[in-house]
């Protein structure tokens, strides 16, 4: 088993979370250490971009 292989992820076309690269990569969110945290994918993709965003404003102003 490769290190990918023990790798989680989330695929947005079906909701399922799979431990290795299962999924397209067009659908696929990843790689993430455990289950809970490939689960959580949408969430912290949330947290992330409103983290980016609020560095993009403090750049800009």
């Amino acid at each position: 088993m490769t290190d990918e292989d023990r790798l989680w992820y989330f695929d947005v076309s079906d909701g399922s979370v799979t431990r290795g690269k299962g999924a397209s990569s067009l659908t696929r969110m990843g790689p993430y250490p455990d289950r809970d945290s490939a689960e959580h994918a949408l969430k912290i993709a949330a947290e992330r971009n409103k983290a980016a965003d609020r560095a993009d404003e403090d750049w800009n102003n």
